[in-house]
């Protein structure tokens, strides 16, 4: 078994596809990391935005969990009709491009993708963050940190979908468990204390917050903080583009999937959300000495800091490193769907070795980790970004399915859905409107300017595909006519006589009379080659043309160019074929010691002929 084998797996047969598909329980941790791990930072970044109002702040972090509750459960109905009405995959792409035009499908397929890519950069550094803050003397080593867990979560992913949800399987569940055992235990102290749990371990006590003066300011800061907690709502669309994931019928199976991750998520939300509240926890500022996450000091305050307080820490370390893994789920397929309709490279439909689209999980990496090293590990700003993105895609989606169902329905049931859909479309593009606003000088600005240029990027390859489909029409039948048959020109330059160059030139008398063997001489009275010499070959044997550039400045490849760029011109009505010998080694590193001048005269050629000049590569395996 090879090293490949070791770290990617065996390659799987496309018979065996059934096999790799993925259950509801492992599809929550395929789909779901990302929409999970929102409950350990969303509610932090709307309390860290509350923070001028002080204690004032916290009274409203239930009413605002709620509305993010409210939109959660909106988009959840949306995305269960998407699943359905759209069982191939694609979200939030297929529904736009298939009801609202290819142009909204665009927006709506670059809105995701730069959503995929910013979750992988956030999710990793905000883990590793994290990891730092418990141990600062992991401070200088943070990028490399950064860059191997996503090394690690590409591996994963390149093996399979099977495997990648079953290895993140435990931490998942672990995630969920500690925080479930958490909220449980902090509700049962609010209970009994009547509304004024004490906590285990003392909080810092915070500042009483804004004047009746600042009121304007603090609805202000209400809308922001929000537009942050809207973040706890990235990822929820993750299912409905990978629904030929799961197992047959996978319909279902993507429902049960997409309804476990949001009842989790709503548990997990409004559980933090009502528990800091009673035990009056307000964020502290990431910058700035003695920084604690708000689910830390929670933990604290509800268990006491022992060992269930690391299992917990851990856990929520762990989770959200693995975040990204939705992305690596999701991306590829996406950018399958999306390449199949010409707008990506064409390759990125193609499955790997195993079964997965890598060279879209490739991709995503190479982008993710340009990312990471651009922000030195410290992506934590991008956090805000996420919701531009997501909501854009969700908006778009959900107006599709009006579309859709304007099409295809009729009667009460029809209005129904199309009322769903409707509420749906409104609220999350009030919300895009709001996070906008809210979050342009903070970054949101980034992800306005970028989205246009993704749209024109994929526009662009479009168009690319459309001209090449148009020049590969046959115009002519299937048989050509005489002057079509007649025998090409071969051209064969010779550097020196040797094996390799007799099997190309034996090649090129198989196919044509009309063979011309090339030698390029730096000396002007060098004599006729002696491998040419007619003493030497077999009696009737058909002598190919031997031809001598004279090169007085040493230069070798163009020479030959320009004499096949001479004879193309000289024969309009006929066919060139440059015969070139390529020696092929056993091992990479010894095509340093050779020099590439058949590569070389290749690439010039290509790039300075037309239609009319053809390469051929005769091969000759060294077998030293």
């Amino acid at each position: 078994m090879g090293l490949i084998d070791v770290l990617f797996g065996r390659p799987l047969a496309s018979s065996e596809d059934e096999g790799q598909r993925i259950s509801p329980q492992q599809g929550i941790p395929t789909f779901g990391l990302d929409a999970l791990s929102s409950a350990a930072y969303g509610p932090e970044a709307a309390l860290t935005i509350l923070l001028p109002l002080g204690l004032l702040g916290v009274r409203y972090i239930v009413p605002l969990t709620a509305a993010i509750i409210g939109l959660l459960v909106i988009v959840y109905f949306s995305y269960r009709q998407t699943i359905a009405a759209y069982p191939m995959g694609g979200g939030s792409y297929t529904v736009a491009r298939e009801n609202l035009g290819s142009g909204a499908g665009v927006l709506a397929g670059a809105a995701l993708m730069i959503d995929y890519l910013l979750n992988v950069a956030v999710g990793i550094s905000a883990g590793i963050g994290a990891l730092v803050s418990a141990r600062p003397s992991l401070q200088p080593h943070t990028l490399a940190m950064c860059l191997g867990v996503l090394a690690i979560l590409t591996i994963v992913n390149l093996r399979g979908v099977k495997e990648a949800g079953s290895a993140f399987l435990a931490p998942t569940y672990l995630f969920v468990g500690t925080l479930a055992v958490v909220i449980l235990i902090g509700l049962y102290k609010v209970v009994v204390s009547g509304g004024h749990p004490v906590a285990v371990v003392s909080l810092a006590p915070a500042e009483t917050g804004l004047g009746p003066s600042l009121r304007m300011v603090g609805i202000w800061i209400l809308l922001k903080a929000f537009a942050s907690g809207c973040t706890a709502l990235t990822g929820i669309e993750a299912v409905s583009n990978g629904v030929q994931a799961f197992r047959k019928p996978v319909v279902p199976a993507a429902r049960a999937t997409l309804t476990a991750i949001i009842a989790i998520l709503i548990v997990l939300l409004g559980g933090i959300a009502v528990l800091v509240r009673y035990y009056g926890i307000t964020a502290t500022d990431p910058g700035q000495a003695g920084y604690q996450s708000v689910l830390s000091m929670l933990t604290a305050a509800v268990t006491g800091k022992g060992i269930f307080y690391d299992l917990t820490m851990f856990s929520v370390l762990l989770v959200l490193c693995l975040s990204a893994n939705t992305s690596f789920a999701d991306f590829p397929r996406l950018c399958r769907v999306v390449a199949r309709d010409n707008y990506l490279p064409h390759s990125l439909a193609a499955r790997g070795r195993r079964l997965v689209y890598s060279e879209g999980i490739w991709a995503l990496a190479i982008l993710a980790g340009l990312l990471l090293i651009l922000f030195g590990g410290v992506t934590d700003r991008l956090i805000p970004l996420f919701a531009v993105g997501a909501f854009l895609a969700f908006t778009l989606s959900q107006a599709g399915m009006v579309g859709h169902w304007l099409r295809t329905e009729s009667g009460a049931r029809a209005w129904h859905s199309i009322l769903v859909n409707g509420v749906g479309a409104l609220a999350t593009g009030i919300t895009v409107m709001v996070v906008v606003v809210a979050k342009f000088a903070e970054g949101a600005w980034v992800v306005v300017l970028l989205l246009p240029a993704a749209v024109v990027f994929m526009g662009r390859v479009r168009r690319h595909y459309e001209r090449v489909a148009e020049e590969l029409v046959v115009t002519g039948g299937m048989v050509p006519g005489p002057r079509d048959l007649a025998p090409p020109i071969l051209i064969v330059p010779v550097e020196r006589w040797n094996a390799a160059t007799e099997k190309a030139l034996r090649f090129a008398m198989t196919l044509s009379p009309d063979v011309q063997a090339v030698h390029v001489t730096s000396e002007a009275d060098e004599n006729r080659p002696s491998w040419l010499s007619a003493e030497e070959q077999p009696a009737g044997a058909r002598m190919p043309q031997e031809v001598t550039l004279a090169s007085p400045f040493r230069l070798v490849v163009h020479p030959i160019v320009d004499y096949v760029l001479k004879v193309e011109k000289e024969n309009p009505d006929r066919t060139i074929a440059v015969v070139i010998a390529s020696m092929v080694e056993r091992h990479w590193y010894h095509y340093f010691l050779h020099n590439q001048r058949g590569q070389m005269l290749t690439a010039l050629l290509l790039l300075g002929g037309d239609e009319r000049i053809n390469i051929v590569n005769v091969p000759w395996h060294l077998k030293a």
